[in-house]
Protein backbone atom coordinates (compact mmCIF):
# COMPACT_ATOMS: atom_id res chain seq x y z
CA UNK A 1 0.00 0.00 0.00
CA UNK A 2 1.61 3.23 -1.17
CA UNK A 3 -0.09 5.14 1.66
CA UNK A 4 2.38 3.51 4.06
CA UNK A 5 5.22 5.49 2.49
CA UNK A 6 7.55 7.13 5.02
CA UNK A 7 5.34 7.01 8.11
CA UNK A 8 7.37 7.28 11.30
CA UNK A 9 5.01 5.36 13.57
CA UNK A 10 1.65 3.57 13.41
CA UNK A 11 0.04 2.45 16.67
CA UNK A 12 -2.90 0.05 16.89
CA UNK A 13 -4.96 0.57 20.07
CA UNK A 14 -7.63 -1.66 21.60
CA UNK A 15 -9.49 -1.89 24.87
CA UNK A 16 -11.90 -4.78 25.41
CA UNK A 17 -13.75 -3.15 28.31
CA UNK A 18 -14.73 0.01 26.38
CA UNK A 19 -14.77 -1.56 22.92
CA UNK A 20 -12.09 0.80 21.63
CA UNK A 21 -10.48 -0.07 18.32
CA UNK A 22 -8.31 2.78 17.10
CA UNK A 23 -5.22 3.61 15.07
CA UNK A 24 -2.79 6.48 15.62
CA UNK A 25 -0.54 7.38 12.69
CA UNK A 26 2.44 9.74 12.84
CA UNK A 27 3.66 10.58 9.36
CA UNK A 28 6.38 13.18 9.84
CA UNK A 29 7.65 15.22 12.79
CA UNK A 30 10.52 17.13 11.18
CA UNK A 31 8.81 20.48 11.74
CA UNK A 32 7.28 19.70 15.13
CA UNK A 33 4.91 17.35 16.94
CA UNK A 34 2.31 15.61 14.81
CA UNK A 35 -1.05 17.33 15.26
CA UNK A 36 -4.23 16.10 13.66
CA UNK A 37 -7.86 15.34 14.31
CA UNK A 38 -9.38 12.25 15.83
CA UNK A 39 -11.99 10.74 13.49
CA UNK A 40 -14.64 8.21 14.50
CA UNK A 41 -16.30 6.35 11.68
CA UNK A 42 -17.94 2.92 11.12
CA UNK A 43 -15.31 1.67 8.68
CA UNK A 44 -16.38 -1.47 6.83
CA UNK A 45 -13.00 -3.12 7.41
CA UNK A 46 -9.87 -2.51 9.44
CA UNK A 47 -8.00 -2.14 6.16
CA UNK A 48 -10.24 0.79 5.24
CA UNK A 49 -9.45 2.42 8.59
CA UNK A 50 -5.71 1.89 8.12
CA UNK A 51 -5.77 3.39 4.65
CA UNK A 52 -7.74 6.39 5.88
CA UNK A 53 -5.50 7.18 8.86
CA UNK A 54 -2.36 6.84 6.77
CA UNK A 55 -3.61 9.13 4.03
CA UNK A 56 -4.99 11.64 6.54
CA UNK A 57 -1.76 11.79 8.57
CA UNK A 58 0.34 12.36 5.47
CA UNK A 59 -2.08 15.08 4.41
CA UNK A 60 -1.59 16.76 7.79
CA UNK A 61 2.17 16.87 7.23
CA UNK A 62 1.66 18.62 3.91
CA UNK A 63 -1.07 20.86 5.29
CA UNK A 64 1.08 22.19 8.12
CA UNK A 65 4.11 22.59 5.87
CA UNK A 66 2.23 24.69 3.30
CA UNK A 67 0.60 26.73 6.06
CA UNK A 68 4.09 27.47 7.46
CA UNK A 69 3.38 25.88 10.86
CA UNK A 70 5.89 24.30 13.22
CA UNK A 71 3.88 21.09 13.27
CA UNK A 72 4.21 17.62 11.86
CA UNK A 73 1.48 15.39 10.50
CA UNK A 74 -0.56 12.86 12.43
CA UNK A 75 -4.08 11.53 12.72
CA UNK A 76 -6.11 9.03 14.70
CA UNK A 77 -9.20 7.05 13.75
CA UNK A 78 -11.64 5.12 15.90
CA UNK A 79 -13.56 2.28 14.28
CA UNK A 80 -17.19 2.67 15.30
CA UNK A 81 -20.42 4.60 14.88
CA UNK A 82 -20.10 7.92 16.74
CA UNK A 83 -23.86 8.20 17.18
CA UNK A 84 -24.28 4.82 18.90
CA UNK A 85 -20.88 3.58 20.11
CA UNK A 86 -19.10 6.63 21.52
CA UNK A 87 -19.02 6.46 25.32
CA UNK A 88 -17.05 8.16 28.10
CA UNK A 89 -15.20 4.89 28.69
CA UNK A 90 -14.18 4.69 25.04
CA UNK A 91 -12.96 8.29 25.04
CA UNK A 92 -10.98 7.68 28.21
CA UNK A 93 -9.33 4.61 26.70
CA UNK A 94 -8.48 6.58 23.56
CA UNK A 95 -7.00 9.42 25.62
CA UNK A 96 -4.83 7.02 27.59
CA UNK A 97 -3.59 5.48 24.34
CA UNK A 98 -2.68 8.96 23.05
CA UNK A 99 -0.88 9.71 26.32
CA UNK A 100 1.28 6.61 25.78
CA UNK A 101 2.65 8.15 22.57
CA UNK A 102 4.36 10.72 24.82
CA UNK A 103 3.45 13.91 23.00
CA UNK A 104 4.53 12.82 19.52
CA UNK A 105 0.84 13.05 18.52
CA UNK A 106 -1.64 15.75 19.58
CA UNK A 107 -5.36 15.14 19.00
CA UNK A 108 -8.12 17.57 18.02
CA UNK A 109 -11.72 17.09 16.89
CA UNK A 110 -12.62 15.64 13.51
CA UNK A 111 -15.56 13.88 11.87
CA UNK A 112 -17.41 11.93 14.53
CA UNK A 113 -15.87 13.77 17.47
CA UNK A 114 -16.57 17.17 18.99
CA UNK A 115 -14.93 19.72 21.27
CA UNK A 116 -16.77 18.25 24.28
CA UNK A 117 -15.19 14.87 23.52
CA UNK A 118 -11.70 16.35 23.33
CA UNK A 119 -12.26 18.33 26.54
CA UNK A 120 -13.29 15.11 28.28
CA UNK A 121 -10.18 13.37 26.96
CA UNK A 122 -8.07 16.20 28.41
CA UNK A 123 -8.71 14.70 31.84
CA UNK A 124 -6.58 11.71 30.85
CA UNK A 125 -4.01 13.21 28.47
CA UNK A 126 -2.46 16.63 28.07
CA UNK A 127 -1.83 15.98 24.38
CA UNK A 128 -5.04 17.49 22.97
CA UNK A 129 -5.80 20.80 21.27
CA UNK A 130 -8.68 22.89 19.97
CA UNK A 131 -10.45 23.16 23.32
CA UNK A 132 -9.88 26.81 24.30
CA UNK A 133 -12.75 29.30 23.83
CA UNK A 134 -11.87 32.08 21.37
CA UNK A 135 -13.15 35.63 20.72
CA UNK A 136 -15.13 36.50 17.59
CA UNK A 137 -16.67 39.65 16.19
CA UNK A 138 -19.91 38.87 18.03
CA UNK A 139 -18.71 37.23 21.24
CA UNK A 140 -16.99 33.97 22.17
CA UNK A 141 -16.89 30.68 20.30
CA UNK A 142 -15.68 27.30 21.45
CA UNK A 143 -12.31 25.82 20.58
CA UNK A 144 -13.94 24.06 17.61
CA UNK A 145 -11.71 24.81 14.59
CA UNK A 146 -14.54 24.11 12.12
CA UNK A 147 -15.41 27.80 11.57
CA UNK A 148 -11.78 28.50 10.70
CA UNK A 149 -11.75 25.57 8.27
CA UNK A 150 -14.92 26.85 6.63
CA UNK A 151 -13.59 30.40 6.35
CA UNK A 152 -10.32 29.19 4.82
CA UNK A 153 -12.25 27.12 2.30
CA UNK A 154 -14.35 30.15 1.43
CA UNK A 155 -11.16 32.17 0.87
CA UNK A 156 -9.79 29.32 -1.25
CA UNK A 157 -12.90 29.18 -3.42
CA UNK A 158 -12.47 32.87 -4.15
CA UNK A 159 -8.88 32.21 -5.26
CA UNK A 160 -9.90 29.30 -7.49
CA UNK A 161 -12.78 31.26 -9.03
CA UNK A 162 -10.41 34.16 -9.70
CA UNK A 163 -7.91 31.81 -11.39
CA UNK A 164 -10.32 29.74 -13.47
CA UNK A 165 -13.28 32.02 -14.11
CA UNK A 166 -11.61 35.44 -13.82
CA UNK A 167 -14.17 36.56 -11.27
CA UNK A 168 -13.64 38.54 -8.08
CA UNK A 169 -17.27 38.40 -7.01
CA UNK A 170 -19.14 35.25 -5.99
CA UNK A 171 -22.52 36.87 -6.62
CA UNK A 172 -24.56 34.50 -8.78
CA UNK A 173 -21.89 31.78 -8.65
CA UNK A 174 -23.40 28.28 -8.80
CA UNK A 175 -21.92 25.96 -6.16
CA UNK A 176 -22.68 22.33 -5.35
CA UNK A 177 -21.75 21.50 -1.75
CA UNK A 178 -21.40 17.82 -0.92
CA UNK A 179 -21.78 17.38 2.84
CA UNK A 180 -23.22 20.10 5.06
CA UNK A 181 -22.02 19.18 8.51
CA UNK A 182 -20.21 21.64 10.75
CA UNK A 183 -17.78 22.83 8.08
CA UNK A 184 -19.95 22.37 5.02
CA UNK A 185 -22.91 24.27 6.45
CA UNK A 186 -20.76 27.14 7.68
CA UNK A 187 -19.15 27.34 4.24
CA UNK A 188 -22.55 27.22 2.53
CA UNK A 189 -23.73 30.07 4.75
CA UNK A 190 -20.75 32.23 3.77
CA UNK A 191 -21.31 31.44 0.09
CA UNK A 192 -24.99 32.32 0.44
CA UNK A 193 -24.13 35.64 2.08
CA UNK A 194 -21.77 36.36 -0.83
CA UNK A 195 -24.62 35.87 -3.29
CA UNK A 196 -23.86 32.35 -4.50
CA UNK A 197 -26.61 29.92 -5.51
CA UNK A 198 -26.41 26.57 -3.72
CA UNK A 199 -27.16 22.93 -4.37
CA UNK A 200 -26.55 20.53 -1.46
CA UNK A 201 -26.41 16.83 -0.67
CA UNK A 202 -25.91 15.07 2.67
CA UNK A 203 -26.70 11.77 4.37
CA UNK A 204 -28.66 13.50 7.16
CA UNK A 205 -32.09 14.86 6.24
CA UNK A 206 -32.17 17.40 9.07
CA UNK A 207 -29.08 19.10 7.63
CA UNK A 208 -30.67 19.26 4.20
CA UNK A 209 -33.92 20.70 5.57
CA UNK A 210 -31.95 23.39 7.42
CA UNK A 211 -29.98 24.37 4.31
CA UNK A 212 -33.13 24.56 2.22
CA UNK A 213 -34.97 26.67 4.79
CA UNK A 214 -32.20 29.00 5.94
CA UNK A 215 -30.05 29.29 2.80
CA UNK A 216 -32.53 28.69 0.01
CA UNK A 217 -30.40 25.75 -1.16
CA UNK A 218 -31.71 23.21 -3.64
CA UNK A 219 -31.52 19.70 -2.19
CA UNK A 220 -30.38 16.92 -4.54
CA UNK A 221 -29.73 13.21 -4.13
CA UNK A 222 -26.24 12.07 -3.17
CA UNK A 223 -25.60 10.51 -6.58
CA UNK A 224 -26.76 13.66 -8.42
CA UNK A 225 -24.40 16.17 -6.79
CA UNK A 226 -21.47 15.35 -9.10
CA UNK A 227 -23.24 15.94 -12.41
CA UNK A 228 -24.87 19.29 -11.76
CA UNK A 229 -24.31 22.16 -14.18
CA UNK A 230 -22.54 24.42 -11.68
CA UNK A 231 -19.40 26.56 -11.55
CA UNK A 232 -17.88 24.97 -8.42
CA UNK A 233 -18.12 21.51 -6.93
CA UNK A 234 -17.25 21.73 -3.23
CA UNK A 235 -16.72 18.37 -1.49
CA UNK A 236 -17.07 18.74 2.28
CA UNK A 237 -17.72 15.17 3.37
CA UNK A 238 -15.37 12.18 3.39
CA UNK A 239 -12.48 11.46 1.03
CA UNK A 240 -11.77 9.59 -2.22
CA UNK A 241 -14.80 11.09 -3.93
CA UNK A 242 -12.85 12.17 -7.04
CA UNK A 243 -12.42 8.88 -8.82
CA UNK A 244 -13.00 6.98 -12.06
CA UNK A 245 -16.76 7.01 -11.57
CA UNK A 246 -17.32 10.61 -10.47
CA UNK A 247 -14.81 12.66 -12.47
CA UNK A 248 -16.46 11.93 -15.85
CA UNK A 249 -19.74 13.25 -14.41
CA UNK A 250 -18.39 16.64 -13.35
CA UNK A 251 -19.59 19.71 -15.23
CA UNK A 252 -18.05 22.18 -12.78
CA UNK A 253 -14.91 24.04 -13.85
CA UNK A 254 -13.58 24.22 -10.28
CA UNK A 255 -13.28 21.63 -7.51
CA UNK A 256 -12.67 23.39 -4.21
CA UNK A 257 -13.86 21.98 -0.91
CA UNK A 258 -13.02 21.22 2.70
CA UNK A 259 -12.87 17.43 2.77
CA UNK A 260 -9.55 15.61 3.11
CA UNK A 261 -8.07 13.18 0.58
CA UNK A 262 -10.48 14.11 -2.18
CA UNK A 263 -8.46 12.33 -4.88
CA UNK A 264 -8.94 8.56 -4.73
CA UNK A 265 -5.49 8.21 -6.31
CA UNK A 266 -2.88 10.76 -7.46
CA UNK A 267 -3.69 9.95 -11.09
CA UNK A 268 -7.12 11.47 -10.61
CA UNK A 269 -5.45 14.87 -10.33
CA UNK A 270 -4.20 14.28 -13.87
CA UNK A 271 -7.71 13.31 -14.95
CA UNK A 272 -9.10 16.58 -13.64
CA UNK A 273 -6.39 18.59 -15.38
CA UNK A 274 -7.03 16.81 -18.67
CA UNK A 275 -10.70 17.72 -18.42
CA UNK A 276 -9.85 21.37 -17.81
CA UNK A 277 -11.10 21.32 -14.21
CA UNK A 278 -9.12 23.38 -11.70
CA UNK A 279 -8.51 21.45 -8.47
CA UNK A 280 -7.70 23.31 -5.26
CA UNK A 281 -5.52 20.80 -3.34
CA UNK A 282 -7.53 19.78 -0.30
CA UNK A 283 -4.86 20.19 2.36
CA UNK A 284 -4.09 23.70 1.13
CA UNK A 285 -7.64 25.03 0.99
CA UNK A 286 -8.82 23.39 4.23
CA UNK A 287 -5.86 24.49 6.39
CA UNK A 288 -7.88 27.02 8.38
CA UNK A 289 -8.62 24.53 11.15
CA UNK A 290 -5.02 23.54 11.80
CA UNK A 291 -4.01 27.21 11.68
CA UNK A 292 -6.67 27.92 14.32
CA UNK A 293 -5.38 25.15 16.60
CA UNK A 294 -1.77 26.22 16.10
CA UNK A 295 -2.60 29.82 17.01
CA UNK A 296 -4.27 28.52 20.17
CA UNK A 297 -1.03 26.76 21.13
CA UNK A 298 1.21 29.80 20.68
CA UNK A 299 -1.11 32.45 22.12
CA UNK A 300 -4.36 33.23 20.32
CA UNK A 301 -4.90 36.60 18.65
CA UNK A 302 -7.92 36.87 16.37
CA UNK A 303 -6.34 39.36 13.96
CA UNK A 304 -3.28 37.15 13.53
CA UNK A 305 -5.50 34.12 12.91
CA UNK A 306 -7.55 35.86 10.21
CA UNK A 307 -4.43 37.20 8.51
CA UNK A 308 -2.86 33.73 8.51
CA UNK A 309 -5.98 32.08 7.08
CA UNK A 310 -6.30 34.79 4.42
CA UNK A 311 -2.88 33.64 3.23
CA UNK A 312 -4.57 30.54 1.79
CA UNK A 313 -5.65 32.77 -1.12
CA UNK A 314 -2.07 33.59 -2.10
CA UNK A 315 -0.86 30.04 -1.41
CA UNK A 316 -3.37 28.70 -3.91
CA UNK A 317 -2.63 31.34 -6.54
CA UNK A 318 1.07 30.44 -6.28
CA UNK A 319 0.26 26.75 -6.79
CA UNK A 320 -2.10 27.48 -9.68
CA UNK A 321 0.51 29.65 -11.42
CA UNK A 322 3.28 27.10 -11.02
CA UNK A 323 1.01 24.29 -12.20
CA UNK A 324 0.04 26.32 -15.25
CA UNK A 325 3.65 27.15 -16.11
CA UNK A 326 4.89 23.59 -15.58
CA UNK A 327 1.77 21.96 -17.09
CA UNK A 328 1.41 19.74 -14.04
CA UNK A 329 -1.57 18.86 -11.84
CA UNK A 330 -2.09 21.30 -8.97
CA UNK A 331 -1.96 18.49 -6.41
CA UNK A 332 1.40 17.34 -7.70
CA UNK A 333 2.79 20.85 -7.44
CA UNK A 334 1.44 21.27 -3.91
CA UNK A 335 3.00 17.94 -2.88
CA UNK A 336 6.36 19.02 -4.22
CA UNK A 337 6.30 22.32 -2.33
CA UNK A 338 5.20 20.61 0.90
CA UNK A 339 7.89 17.95 0.65
CA UNK A 340 10.53 20.61 0.10
CA UNK A 341 9.43 22.39 3.27
CA UNK A 342 8.99 19.43 5.58
CA UNK A 343 12.31 17.81 4.67
CA UNK A 344 14.44 20.98 4.67
CA UNK A 345 16.60 21.50 7.77
CA UNK A 346 15.79 24.40 10.06
CA UNK A 347 18.13 27.34 10.34
CA UNK A 348 19.86 25.75 13.31
CA UNK A 349 20.14 22.41 11.60
CA UNK A 350 17.82 20.89 14.20
CA UNK A 351 14.18 19.88 14.22
CA UNK A 352 11.75 22.78 14.57
CA UNK A 353 10.73 23.97 18.02
CA UNK A 354 8.02 21.80 19.50
CA UNK A 355 6.65 24.31 21.96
Amino acid sequence: MSDFADHEQVVFCSDDKSGLKAIIAIHNSNLGPALGGCRMWPYATEEDAVRDVLRLSRGMTYKSALANLKLGGGKSVVIGNPRTQKTPALLEALARAIECVNGRYIAAKDSGTCVADIKYMAQFTKHVAGIVDKPTDTGIRSGDPSPATAYGTFVGIKAAVKEKLGRDSLDGLKVAVQGIGNVGYDLAQQLHEAGARLWVADVYQEQLDRAATELGATVVAADEIFSLDVDVFSPCALGAILNDQTIPQLQAKVVAGASNNQLAEPRHGVALMERGILYAPDYVINAGGIIDVYQERIGFERETLIRHIDGIYDNLLEIFERARQEERPTGEVADAIAEERCTAPTASGQRADQS
